[in-house]
C-alpha cells in the first residue's frame, strides 16, 4: 500500500472514531506514538492524518498538549446567555429540553454503550448514591449532572454528545437553580429521585433501551412538575 493510501486509511479510521463518539469532544486523541504502534503505520503517516483532521476542523493540536477533538456544534450554535438560573419560567424550559435530551441519550446508551462504558456508569452511579448524603446543593447538582452526562457520552451519537456538552455547560446555573429551589422548599431531596436514578441505572445495565428512555424522560418531567406546582 502506498503512503498516501495509508494516510487515507488512517484518516478514515480516525474520522469514524470521532463520528461514533469513541473520541469525545474535548478529549485528546491517542498520542502519535500510540497511534503509530496500534495501527502499524509510521509516525509520518500519523502526522499527515492528524494534520488533515486539523485542516478539516475536527481536532485542534497544541504543542505540549496533543490533539484534542473539537465540539463540532460550538462554532455554529449560539444559545441564550445562561445567567438566568433563578428565573422559574426559564428553569421550566430547561427541564423540558432535558426531558427530550436525556430520554434519547438513555435510549442510545442502552443500545450502544460498550461494556467498559457501562462499568464506568455503574461506578459513577454508586458514587452518586454515596455522595448524595450530607452533600451541599451544589455538590448534589454536580453529581447528578455527571451521571447524566456520562450516559449522553456513551450514546455514540456525536450530535447528541456535542449538544449535551454545550447545553449542560451553558445552563448549569439553571439546572442547579432547580435543585436549589426544590431543596429550599422541601428541606430535603425530593421523594422518588433516588429511586428514579436507580431505575435508569438498572435499565441501562439490562440494555433495555425503551425502558431507559421512558424512565429518564419521566425522571426529568417529575422534577419539572414539582418545580411548576411548588410541591
Amino acid at each position: 500500500m502506498s503512503e498516501p493510501d495509508k494516510v487515507q486509511q488512517l484518516l478514515a479510521q480516525l474520522r469514524r472514531g470521532i463520528v461514533a463518539g469513541h473520541y469525545l469532544p474535548g478529549e485528546l486523541l491517542p498520542s502519535q506514538r500510540s497511534l503509530s504502534e496500534a495501527c502499524g503505520v509510521s509516525r509520518a503517516t500519523v502526522r499527515a492524518a492528524i494534520t488533515q483532521l486539523e485542516l478539516d476542523g475536527l481536532i485542534q493540536t497544541r504543542h505540549g498538549d496533543g490533539s484534542r477533538c473539537m465540539n463540532l456544534l460550538e462554532p455554529h450554535f449560539e444559545m441564550p446567555l445562561g445567567g438566568v438560573g433563578d428565573n422559574l419560567g426559564f428553569q421550566l424550559q430547561v427541564m423540558e429540553m432535558r426531558a427530550a435530551l436525556e430520554g434519547e441519550a438513555a435510549y442510545n446508551c442502552a443500545l450502544r454503550a460498550t461494556e467498559a462504558e457501562l462499568i464506568a456508569i455503574e461506578g459513577e452511579y454508586e458514587c452518586m448514591m454515596l455522595r448524595s448524603e450530607g452533600q451541599t446543593t451544589l455538590g448534589k447538582a454536580k453529581a447528578d449532572l455527571k451521571f447524566h452526562m456520562m450516559i449522553a457520552q456513551s450514546s455514540h451519537n456525536l450530535l447528541l454528545i456535542s449538544f449535551s456538552q454545550l447545553f449542560y455547560s451553558r445552563y448549569f446555573n439553571a439546572i442547579y437553580g432547580v435543585l436549589n429551589r426544590t431543596l429550599k422548599r422541601n428541606a430535603r431531596y425530593p421523594d422518588g429521585i433516588r429511586a428514579q436514578h436507580t431505575g435508569i441505572y438498572q435499565a441501562l445495565m439490562a440494555r433495555d433501551a425503551d425502558q431507559a428512555r421512558r424512565l429518564a424522560t419521566e425522571h426529568i418531567l417529575f422534577t419539572r412538575q414539582l418545580l411548576e406546582h411548588g410541591e
